[in-house]
């Protein structure tokens, strides 16, 4: 039977979103149900088995499953890391401990660093040494090598990684050592820094090594326990998991390397704004996902989304700002640029000991969730305070399949917030929002305004379970002209799952002035990437015309700490394409710093390829009809509140599966639908577009909430 179907499924803390698509007829069904924390493979699986059955789907009939999952990140948050050893250069097993000279806030004197991943007693050295060209100074000790293998499995480790000096610029020694740590441990996974960062700056090469080695066993067996499951009820189709810089993995290639997953289901959202602007014809795009836990902001500009090298997995979200450097441990992989805060329907709103109302991080999650879902929840939460306030309909949360308790919200937040702070409960709640509300517009400056970046300039897509509840307030303030809200906002992140390519990323250190550079030496480096990445493809059955590769380099003036990352022409390099890199660096810096140097030396310092592999995207599905009567998908009115009018407006509510392309909404609205509730402030109106979008967009700004 030929392979019809395409399914996608994220994880998120509060609720498992899937997405499934008939790639003949381009029907998408959309559908949630409530994650479990204690075993995610469980709501994996639940949200697999609804959606077949749903559909009327045989398994044989899905092609590709494609999974977004935090439990990589997780299980470094929660500290349930396999049990691993370090390997390094002889002096240097205190790298772990040593780590960086920073810290999240600089006069925080009672700070302290994040525990090593690593105990010191598991990290050992042994001689070996090579400089910094990659000549070798001392010869690996294979010897010892041996001892520590025997140390590491009397020591019961199941897991090692390997991190030597200048290992970026020869491989040789690693390689080596890892050869004989299987040879006499062959039961511990073996993770060389050469294969998974080949960087310099050891200590960062390290900490993304050790983390690699930490999570492989656990996402590992993570994996293979989901793949099984579904083999044995017949799914034959193509596993596949996104990982952080947005493409796609097969599950075995992230079980050899999980670093590159870290913030897999995040990165999926952002795919979707990517793909849904272009649809649109929207090349930049601010992003932004609110879910259940946490919302997060994302840019996409000239329909690329923003890639960071410097990302710190383990860190807290904040409140109201992004986490700062040095809370938790750097990984040098690609990942999408994202803000993350601790502001989702799921946060709970308290009052601290200076009798200041705040709200976040700390988050109800799934079990039990917000009061008003009646699951024993006690503390107020953000969907709580949009309950109170009217913007959400108790008896159509998921199309019904939750029944929401108004009364037991205002309870709560009279009793924690209200009655504490001496204010009316409703004023409480319009509080909570308001302060969720500034937190993620702090968020998005930060993607934006601080990278260089006027938001005026962007379309805003609002999806997440809760984010279209928010998102015309954000656009008002920020002064977004346009937001578009995606059908099926609740699932959006799935969809991104499905509209991703196969993708692997190399890098390699090239430290050399680009006036300079030996061209065909350069040459020699990308083809050496490319030949890695296409022999990985081929693996994966994609063929020579579906295969793409990208490449950039890491550049900076010399005598700088830190480098931008610029596009590199395709071909073969020459002169011509030489000043090309030299004109995008020099007005890079200028838009990220304000200023550039151009007469100032610049020089190379790390080389990069991604080798893609198309895949055939889905098609939008257009809706029918159109110019249909907007009053015939009016449903009923409800007060909703709205400080910009002084308190509660008769709205009207509108049921958006009638509503038709063409339909205008004139705000105060509300517009229901299963997994998600957009909101309309007065002054702003949507335009329902051919594919079912809401276009947001309005003549002034609010002043309210």
């Amino acid at each position: 039977m030929a392979f019809t179907y395409r399914l996608g499924v994220d994880i998120g803390g509060t609720f498992t979103d899937a997405t499934l698509i008939n790639e003949e007829t381009g029907e998408v069904r959309v559908g949630k149900v409530s994650s479990t924390p204690k075993d995610p493979s469980l709501g994996f699986l639940e949200a697999v088995h609804r959606m077949l059955r749903g559909g009327g789907v045989k398994p044989e009939e899905v092609g590709y499953i494609v999974h977004g999952t935090t439990v990589a990140t997780n299980s470094i948050i929660e500290g349930k890391t396999a049990r691993t050893g370090f390997l390094t250069s002889d002096g240097f097993r205190d790298m772990l401990e040593i780590a960086r000279q920073v810290r999240p806030t600089l006069y925080d004197l009672q700070f302290e660093k994040p525990r090593p991943l690593v105990p010191r007693y598991l990290c050992f050295g042994v001689p070996e040494r090579l400089d910094a060209r990659g000549e070798v100074l001392t010869p690996l000790d294979g010897e010892a090598v041996k001892r520590t293998a025997e140390r590491f499995r009397e020591e019961g480790v199941e897991s090692i990684a390997v991190c030597f000096l200048h290992s970026y610029a020869n491989p040789v020694h690693e390689k080596r050592a890892g050869e004989i740590l299987r040879e006499v441990f062959p039961e511990a996974v073996v993770s060389l820094s050469a294969e998974v960062a080949p960087e310099f700056r050891e200590y960062f090469r390290a900490s993304t090594t050790v983390i690699n080695a930490c999570i492989r066993p656990i996402v590992a067996r993570y994996l293979q326990n989901i793949e099984d499951r579904l083999r044995e009820e017949g799914l034959a189709g193509e596993l596949l998991v996104i990982q952080s810089s947005g493409g796609v993995l097969t599950f075995s290639a992230a079980s050899e390397r999980p670093v590159f997953m870290v913030e897999s289901g995040p990165a999926a959202g952002v795919i979707s704004s990517t793909y849904l602007g272009g649809v649109l014809g929207y090349g930049d795009v601010i992003s932004f996902d609110m879910g259940g836990t946490t919302a997060k902001v994302g840019l996409v500009q000239d329909g690329t989304p923003q890639v960071t090298k410097d990302y710190e997995v383990g860190t807290t979200a904040q409140p109201g700002v992004a986490a700062s450097r040095g809370s938790g441990y750097p990984i040098r992989a690609p990942v999408i640029d994202l803000v993350e805060i601790g502001a989702g329907g799921g946060s709970i709103a308290w009052v601290d000991s200076g009798g200041v109302l705040r709200v976040g991080p700390q988050s109800a999650g799934a079990d039990p969730g917000p009061v008003c879902y009646g699951k024993g929840g006690t503390e107020p939460t953000i969907t709580d305070a949009n309950l109170v306030l009217g913007r959400l309909n108790p008896g159509y949360f998921l199309g019904g399949e939750i029944e929401l308790d108004a009364d037991a919200a205002r309870k709560a937040i009279k009793e924690r917030c209200a009655d504490v702070l001496k204010l009316d409960v409703v004023e409480a709640a319009n509080g909570i929002v308001e302060i969720a509300n500034s937190a993620m517009m702090n968020a998005l400056r930060l993607v934006s305004v601080q990278r260089g970046y006027d938001p005026r300039d962007f379309v805003l897509v609002g999806f997440g379970g809760a984010g279209p509840v928010h998102a015309n307030r954000l656009a008002a303030e920020t002064e977004i002209p346009t937001t578009v809200i995606p059908m099926s906002p609740g699932t959006t992140s799935a969809m991104g799952l499905l509209v991703t390519d196969l993708k692997h990323d190399y890098s390699t250190t090239m430290i050399e002035q680009v006036d300079r550079v030996d061209l065909e030496v350069l040459e020699k480096v990308f083809l050496d990437l490319e030949a890695q990445g296409r022999s990985i493809l081929e693996r994966e059955g994609v063929p020579e015309e579906q295969m793409r590769f990208v490449r950039q380099a890491d550049v900076r003036y010399v005598g700088q700490s830190y480098e931008l990352t610029v596009p590199l022409p395709d071909g073969r390099p020459g002169s011509d394409e030489v000043s090309q890199v030299l004109e995008r660096f020099h007005l890079e810096h200028d838009r990220a710093y304000g200023y550039s140097a151009p007469e100032e030396p610049v020089e190379f310092v790390n080389v990069r390829l991604s080798a893609i592999g198309k895949i055939v995207k889905p098609r939008l599905r257009e809706l029918e009809g159109g110019g249909g009567d907007v009053n015939s998908a009016r449903k009923a009115t409800r007060p909703v509140y709205f400080a910009e009018s002084g308190g509660y407006v008769d709205c009207p509510i509108y049921d958006r599966y009638r509503l038709g392309p063409g339909c205008t909404v004139e705000g105060p609205a509300v517009v229901e639908e299963v997994d998600s509730t957009t909101v309309i402030h007065p002054g702003y109106g949507a335009l329902v577009d051919r594919f079912g979008n809401l276009l947001l967009s309005g003549s002034g700004r609010s002043d309210g909430n």
